[in-house]
């Protein structure tokens, strides 16, 4: 143990209680250089265990998806959290399921290194220790690895901790969700935590973290940025010089010449600036980008618009989109001139549950105009706020039909092409105008509202207007609805000027 340490009761108290502290002085890591030394949090896995007590002291357990980099030091917290925990107390059992048998053989190494390094007044009793096993006798308690491989791995234990390793490029994840993850019970105490980085859109996976940026299940979703990592920076070599694009991806993340030249010399390794964004993200909306993948609305205009500070101004427009289908949620957003704010979503409403969030809302904060998208439940919201006597406040808004602007044409009688194809189309391309504006936008800094930003495609028809991908063919290839950003779409439906503020006349009791 460091520092000669006393063994007293408050230092085995707080060794118990404090993984920090317990991990300093009692937990040794092999380097990135080689070198066998004491634990010490770098910034990513700081920021991971602080929200993940936070979550522990919330609700009595953990539920984590962690979404990283490359070597960002993940893997060897979640060991060094699972040791601790299951070196301190009885009946605990801890399962590790990674991608593939080099991995597995890693973090159990990991592991075994923990343990022999242990102080001895500390050191757990060990029984059985083998390459797939390890067993503290005295306390009932210990780990088991597998890999993902096999389809019934860790299907008949129970677990109170479970570490799943690089999920998204697990065989059989489907499987393995309802097996190896239905072993853990729903008490306090348990931990689930699945950590990765990402391998495209539509796995198990990217379906729970987009699941968790929007508030479905118990999962919280922790992103770290390669940018954390110390090590992550390189000599600025003679002559470097940065194009508009480097200098606006460095004025967004606040990033050095040093961590620029890293960069630019590891997408020179990869080959490919898209596996970059993969490998080493600086957002998790980033880190989900399919390589090939043509968004209508490019990742950086939002990136930058997620770093601006602009004032709020002009009339207050809310768009606010209905689900439409069993996993869609329903999406507000406000906006005041250059400013986006109070994104809100909520899952599960009713038409009526629908209708009187809005009164609220409108009640509250007076509103010039919410505008409404009319598919699915959203018409029947609309026709109760009218009859409840909101209808000048509240707007019918049909993502299908035709655009506000007519089209234009030639001399020739033909329609000019480049124009929108529907409404849906025409308000996306005015909130990618809005983003475009000289001196900068100012939308929240959230992950889910960059992903859907950045989510559709888009095509032409034979007339050369703009038709965004549709939310089927979106869900066909793993991606869910893009509701906040049609919310935030929403807000530019049409031109609104300020408004007095007016007395509400009700003509339905009972709200």
């Amino acid at each position: 143990m460091s520092s000669g340490l006393p063994a007293s009761i408050e230092a085995r108290a707080r060794l118990r209680d404090d993984l920090e502290f317990y991990a300093r002085n009692c937990m040794f890591i092999r380097a990135k250089s080689g070198k066998v030394q004491a634990f010490r949090f770098n910034k990513a896995q700081q920021y991971i265990h602080e929200r993940l007590e936070a979550q522990r002291a919330a609700t009595g357990r953990v539920r984590a998806l962690i979404l990283k980099g490359r070597q960002q030091g993940c893997s060897t917290y979640v060991g060094a959290r699972y040791y601790q925990r299951t070196t301190w107390a009885k009946g605990i059992r801890t399962f590790i399921l990674t991608h593939e048998d080099q991995a597995t053989q890693n973090l159990f190494e990991m592991v075994n290194r923990y343990h022999e390094h242990c102080p001895m007044f500390v050191r757990p009793s060990t029984g059985a220790a083998n390459a797939k096993e390890l067993f503290f006798d005295k306390l009932d308690s210990g780990y088991k690895v597998g890999t993902a491989g096999t389809k019934g791995v860790g299907r008949s234990s129970t677990i109170q901790l479970f570490h799943g390793s690089e999920v998204a490029f697990w065989p059989h994840a489907e499987t393995h969700a309802a097996g190896v993850l239905q072993a853990v019970p729903d008490e306090d105490g348990t931990e689930v935590i699945l950590e990765s980085t990402a391998n495209g859109v539509g796995n198990l996976f990217h379906q729970k973290w987009t699941d968790a940026e929007r508030g479905v299940g118990d999962f919280i979703a922790v992103f770290v940025p390669w940018f954390w990592q110390e090590e992550y920076q390189k000599s600025v070599p003679e002559g470097f010089e940065m194009s508009e694009e480097d200098r606006q991806y460095a004025e967004t993340y606040g990033l050095t010449l040093e961590q620029m030249a890293w960069r630019r010399n590891k997408i020179a390794e990869l080959k490919d600036a898209n596996l970059f964004k993969q490998e080493y993200p600086a957002t998790a909306a980033e880190a989900f980008q399919m390589s090939g993948h043509d968004s209508f609305i490019k990742p950086a205009l939002v990136a930058q618009a997620r770093k601006n500070d602009r004032a709020e101004s002009g009339p207050l427009v809310i768009g606010f989109d209905p689900a439409r289908f069993g996993d869609d949620g329903s999406a507000m957003v406000r906006r005041r001139g250059r400013k986006a704010f109070g994104v809100e979503r909520r899952h599960k409403l009713t038409t009526m549950q629908g209708a009187g969030w809005l009164k609220l809302v409108i009640d509250q904060e007076k509103p010039a105009r919410v505008f409404i998208d009319v598919g699915g439940l959203g018409i029947g919201i609309y026709d109760r706020l009218v009859e409840m006597g909101y209808g000048d406040i509240v707007a019918a808004i049909n993502f299908g039909s035709s655009p506000l602007e007519p089209p234009q044409f030639g001399p020739d009688g033909k329609e000019i092409g480049g124009g929108p194809a529907n409404r849906r189309a025409e308000m996306w391309m005015k909130s990618r105008d809005w983003l475009e504006q000289e001196g900068g936008v100012d939308i929240p800094d959230l992950d889910s509202l960059q992903a859907d930003a950045c989510a559709p495609g888009y095509k032409y028809d034979s007339n050369s207007r703009v038709l965004l991908e549709r939310k089927e063919d979106m869900r066909k290839r793993g991606v869910p609805s893009p509701d906040e950003w049609d919310a935030l779409a929403l807000t530019f439906a049409e031109p609104v000027a300020e408004t007095q503020p007016r007395a509400i006349s009700f003509r339905s009791p009972g709200w």
